[in-house]
């Protein structure tokens, strides 16, 4: 075998990275909307790359939940109906507590402070993508003690595939219920930092499953 050939190149790697990074921010921020496909050869022109690099790059992202590859009609933003996300949203009710209780040891001081600092951003009454954002940094960063992978990537592939039902609801309802959102991550955040793990899994699954029953009052947002 040809040795060249068998050295992997770096660039190629960086490359999908930089695409992915670009799709992922897009499809979390509502650009590219559920349903919608994403074309190749569109990516690689807008991003200045080879289609080799895209493939990789939407390889990554349908690991991450936020795509899903279709055999011969490419890739698309996965759309789900009312009972789909339902059902991802048990799954979190359920996941996103044990991630939390095993993060929660190894959380530091410092740690603590950084969730407390976000929280305090959201107070400030941010718009809703500001509100997205910070409130996906918040929750992930109360996980980030968590020293099982798998268990990271799961909970992160539910937030990635909830992502656009969650700001939809949030379009809908969030200025005037913003207060209940505050509430809910103090009632956390006082938990964690008495290291209260009963406390904060029963916050955490009540925060969660909110949201899914207000979810359940808007059958609009499920329409194509």
């Amino acid at each position: 075998m040809d040795v060249m050939s068998s050295v992997v190149d770096p660039g190629a790697g960086a490359a999908s990275e930089r695409i992915a990074a670009d799709l992922r921010a897009r499809i979390l921020m509502g650009e590219i909307a559920p349903g919608e496909r994403i074309r190749q050869e569109e990516v690689a022109e807008r991003l200045g790359a080879s289609r080799i690099p895209v493939r990789e790059a939407l390889r990554m992202l349908s690991a991450e939940g936020l795509v899903e590859l279709e055999t011969n009609k490419g890739a698309r933003v996965p759309r789900l109906d009312e009972r789909e996300v339902e059902v991802l949203y048990r799954m979190r009710e359920r996941i996103e507590p044990l991630a939390l209780i095993e993060s929660m040891p190894h959380l530091s001081e410092s740690d603590l402070q950084r969730i407390e600092g976000i929280q305090e951003q959201i107070e400030q009454g941010v718009d809703v993508p500001t509100f997205l954002t910070l409130d996906r940094e918040f929750h992930l960063a109360t996980y980030a003690g968590c020293a099982t992978d798998q268990l990271l990537a799961s909970v992160t592939r539910l937030w990635n595939s909830t992502q656009h039902y969650r700001r939809a609801f949030m379009m809908i309802n969030g200025p005037g219920r913003q207060w209940i959102v505050n509430a809910e991550h103090r009632l956390l955040l006082d938990a964690l930092t008495r290291n209260d793990a009963e406390d904060a899994e029963r916050y955490l699954v009540g925060h969660i499953r909110r949201t899914r029953m207000e979810l359940t009052k808007h059958p609009e947002i499920f329409t194509p």
